[in-house]
């Protein structure tokens, strides 16, 4: 097998995807990409193949790589879940997330999905390697002993300074740092080629961020244009005979914009690029729904 990265065969890939877009070969060459240290191109690559095969579980797989090479741990993550989704039991899939989980500080989780990894593909040496690494540090950390040693590359492409955060790490980290409620999602989010926000029913940024291309934060102004949005879809709902809703997406030229109620008539509003598939678009909603309950039990309004 040739190593990595072959020039020649970039230039042929990125010809035939010219003449044919449509052509599964942005695989190949969004992996070339991304072992050549060319994330952003690989990033745009996979992104547009997606739009056209959506359903490819092998192309969430490459999304999920190049998340894992940028430190956007839980994009990668849940491209992986999409991929288990499209092809259960996929190997790499799991070894990635077990990877995920291991960086996270999860280590009974990330032996879980390394466990179930190796059941799948029991000939691959680097899922053993790293099931024995975090079975290690599991009793390491069970007898009060702190483990310093990193888990060994999961994927030559992967980072190799796999060193696990503390389990008493907040989950919100961006900001558990600085108090700012603008930095709830932003774990959530990754890169910031997608926003989520918790507007009031008046249409108040609670927290939460929506910073386009320039620089320029929206949030405001999209509140603004949502306000009583809440109370517009429970009496449409109530109008069709419905019952209350639940979550409401909206696809425009631009973005997926997808919404769902809190208490008081609050609502988290999340928009990603229409390259993200529905599903996945659904889960991040939950897990913002999810964060933000948490954050106003705690007072945070």
């Amino acid at each position: 097998m040739r190593g990595w990265p072959v020039s020649d065969d970039i230039r042929g890939w990125s010809d035939t995807l010219a003449r044919d877009p449509s052509s599964v070969v942005f695989l190949q060459l969004g992996e070339a990409l991304r072992r050549q240290g060319q994330r952003d191109v690989a990033l745009q690559v996979a992104l547009r193949g997606l739009e056209r095969h959506p359903h490819l579980a092998e192309a969430h797989d490459l999304l999920a790589r190049i998340a894992a090479d940028e430190g956007d741990l839980q994009r990668a993550f849940d491209e992986w879940d999409m991929v288990l989704r499209l092809s259960p039991r996929a190997a790499g899939a799991l070894k990635g997330m077990g990877f995920v989980r291991y960086r996270q500080g999860e280590l009974a989780e990330a032996e879980r999905y390394l466990a179930e990894a190796l059941e799948a593909d029991g000939e691959d040496p680097s899922i053993a390697a790293a099931l024995g690494h975090v079975r290690a540090a599991l009793a390491a950390q069970r007898g009060g002993e702190e483990s310093a040693e990193p888990l060994p590359p999961i994927d030559d492409g992967m980072p190799a300074d796999a060193t696990p955060v503390a389990e008493s790490e907040p989950a919100e980290v961006g900001m558990a740092e600085s108090g700012d409620p603008r930095l709830l999602f932003q774990d959530i989010m990754g890169d910031g080629r997608q926003a989520a926000l918790l507007l009031d029913a008046s249409g108040l940024v609670l927290a939460g961020a929506y910073v386009v291309e320039d620089g320029e934060d929206v949030a405001q102004a999209v509140g603004a244009e949502l306000s009583g949005v809440s109370d517009e879809a429970r009496r449409a709902m109530r109008h069709l005979g419905l019952g209350d809703w639940s979550s409401l997406t909206v696809e425009t030229d631009a973005a997926v914009v997808a919404m769902a109620p809190m208490r008081d008539d609050a609502l988290v509003l999340v928009a990603a690029s229409k390259a993200m598939p529905l599903g996945l678009v659904h889960r991040v909603l939950d897990r913002c729904v999810e964060r933000a309950t948490g954050w106003l039990a705690k007072g945070g309004a």
